[in-house]
């Protein structure tokens, strides 16, 4: 109440001394003349003094002094050392990503033996194998007739007993993990059943890992065939009313089951294919375009007589970011069907597109070309001559979507995607888009699998919003491997699906020192692509389960050229550090200021990730008290002062 009360008394004082000047200042009848310049400069003078003798008194500056004075023997000011910082923290988030890898790591090698170990059963129920179905305690209907049926299927699901768990936000049960199995798939079917027999055995190596290392959060192995096996169980809460969650879909097991691609979708737009068919199209494109991850580059072009983009300023291809898949989503719902089929337009355009020689980003790795149509007599040999075949060393796949219920001989199509090592799927419903529009990933696995070790590599996701409540995370991902032996090879080539571990973007951002930033200095992280996991500004108003959180870091802080330096020498993991005037946003964000800020970079090892510092001229130091005793730091709540307009 003092403080209130000192304040209400400085507003007073200036009031006064403003409503004064104006009544002094304004003239009556002509008997008062405006103040002279130097009487005004008098006036502010006064005021000024009078302001500074009133805040001196209710900030307590003298009483800091005192205090200062007293006390210097027991603390020290040191300056901070941008460099030795960063580096260390960066040391710190690799040390805890390297604990998680380990896991990760032993779990995709389990994994890998358990299923070469297990003997298939043709005969199996599904009352003879015991799981937690997390669905089971999650789903209701209002319908009696569809409750007794989800009671009937749920039969054979583990009761289980949870408990509260503060670090997953959820209530949970350490002692057995927890299926979650897509909706569309009949989850009594012989291969989800041998699935989850020989995942079960999966639960020694998740409670083992946890026994090792109890900051462990989700440990997750995503089945090739949909299932989902997570660790530790907890009742399924599905992200939206209608329940489409495949965790083929979840970017984790996207890029962990496939290396970056270049994609080419082109579209038949002939005549023959409307109503039903074109609008199956429609959907099975923008079903595709969801398999697709930032590490991915794609163009989408329409085709009858000729071939265009049904994007005309995408001349090349863009990188599949959620942006530019919501601009091809859009293009793609207002083509319309006219004219007549010619697969040569078609091929000729996607050819040119993979193997132009541009100075464009792009993966430059998996090339693949996928075609839509309804069906037709041509083969396009001429186009493969001249363009694939000759290309023994990096030949350009070719995947054929039969799309709709017609008559039409599907030979040629199934021919051109063998002759050019792609394959050939229908889609005669719309319940058949989801399935076919991902079986490509199964066939892009070969070579990984072929690869062997080389291929088992450790990959980080940018950030993304946990389905299961744990807010934003990243996931380490490594696929795991069919290495079951037959006669006909001796190896199977198919990936058996993805290991995951989910680490908080919370648990990063305790590794940095805050006491030794003050108010305004911060850390931020990016990953490959610029996208930023850690930063103030990342906080995202709206929850989507399905796309990732991209904020670049350009956007993240206002551009300028010396931020777009940093971004380049961020994402080719090289280290920095640069003295800069930038312009910076209030609290409210309703002012900009411009302000003095050291930007210090460097690589965090073992990830592709990218550790950033920024400190203002007053953060510079910091207080270190000379204590023998330990000091535990206050974890202090979330505030909003990262980017307040502070007096220098």
């Amino acid at each position: 109440m003092a403080i209130c009360a000192q304040s209400f008394g400085v507003f007073c004082l200036f009031t006064i001394q403003t409503v004064l000047i104006i009544c002094v200042s304004t003239p009556t009848a002509g008997t008062h003349l405006f103040p002279q310049h130097y009487t005004m400069i008098h006036w502010a003078g006064r005021i000024e003094k009078e302001l500074e003798k009133v805040l001196q008194h209710v900030t307590g500056t003298q009483q800091m002094r005192s205090i200062y004075n007293e006390k210097k023997s027991q603390f020290e000011i040191k300056r901070n050392n941008p460099k030795d910082l960063v580096e260390r923290v960066a040391r710190d988030i690799s040390k805890l990503l390297s604990s998680k890898r380990k896991a990760l790591e032993k779990l995709a090698r389990e994994a890998e033996q358990l299923q070469k170990e297990h003997v298939w059963q043709d005969g199996v129920t599904e009352n003879a194998i015991s799981y937690y179905d997390s669905k089971a305690d999650s789903e209701y209907t209002e319908d009696d007739e569809d409750l007794s049926a989800l009671e009937s299927l749920s039969s054979s699901s583990l009761e289980l007993e949870f408990v509260d768990d503060p670090n997953f936000k959820n209530k949970v049960n350490y002692s057995s993990s927890a299926v979650q199995i897509p909706t569309d798939i009949y989850k009594g079917s012989p291969v989800i059943l041998n699935e989850l027999n020989w995942t079960q055995a999966l639960e020694r190596v998740f409670i083992e890992n946890r026994r090792e290392d109890s900051s462990l959060r989700w440990q997750v192995f995503g089945s090739a065939t949909g299932v989902t096996r997570y660790y530790p169980a907890t009742p399924w809460r599905p992200p939206n009313k209608i329940d489409l969650y495949d965790v083929r879909r979840r970017p984790w097991y996207i890029q962990g089951a496939s290396s970056p691609k270049d994609m080419v979708i082109i579209v038949d737009v002939s005549g023959s294919v409307s109503g039903l068919t074109l609008k199956l199209m429609k959907t099975s494109v923008a079903e595709m375009l969801e398999t697709l991850s930032d590490d991915d580059y794609v163009n989408v072009a329409k085709f009858n007589e000729k071939a265009e983009a049904v994007v005309p300023c995408f001349r090349t291809l863009v990188q599949a970011n959620v942006r530019n898949k919501k601009i091809f989503k859009k293009a793609v719902m207002h083509m319309q069907a006219k004219g007549t089929t010619d697969y040569k337009s078609g091929f000729t355009f996607a050819f040119e597109q993979l193997l132009n020689e541009s100075s464009a980003p792009r993966a430059n790795c998996n090339k693949m070309i996928m075609m839509f149509t309804d069906g037709g007599e041509d083969r396009a040999q001429e186009i493969f001559e001249k363009y694939n075949w000759p290309n023994k060393t990096n030949q350009v796949r070719v995947f054929t979507f039969s799309v709709g219920q017609h008559n039409y001989d599907v030979t040629p199509l199934q021919w051109i995607a063998c002759a050019n090592k792609g394959y050939y799927f229908e889609i005669p419903s719309i319940g058949a888009i989801r399935i076919n529009t991902q079986e490509y990933l199964d066939v892009l696995g070969r070579p990984m699998v072929l690869a062997g070790p080389r291929a088992k590599q450790v990959q980080w996701t940018n950030v993304y919003q946990d389905a299961l409540g744990l807010g934003l995370v990243i996931t380490g991902t490594m696929p795991v491997f069919n290495l079951t032996v037959d006669s006909a090879s001796p190896q199977n080539q198919l990936i058996l699906g993805v290991m995951g571990v989910d680490v908080a973007i919370n648990e990063i951002k305790k590794k940095t020192p805050t006491y030794r930033l003050g108010a305004n200095g911060y850390t931020f992280a990016t990953d490959p692509n610029g996208y930023v996991l850690l930063h103030p500004n990342l906080r995202p108003k709206i929850i989507n389960f399905r796309e990732p959180v991209t904020l670049d870091f350009l956007d993240a802080e206002l551009e300028d050229s010396n931020k777009e330096t940093i971004r380049r020498q961020m994402i080719d993991g090289k280290p920095g550090q640069i003295k800069i005037k930038t312009l910076i946003k209030s609290v409210d964000e309703r002012y900009i200021d411009e302000s003095i800020r050291t930007y210090t970079w460097t690589p965090v090892e073992g990830t592709d990730y990218s550790l950033g510092l920024v400190l203002p001229t007053y953060s510079e130091n910091h207080v270190k008290a000379n204590l023998s005793d330990q000091i535990l730091q206050v974890q202090l709540p979330y505030t909003k002062d990262f980017e307040s307009l502070l007096p220098n």
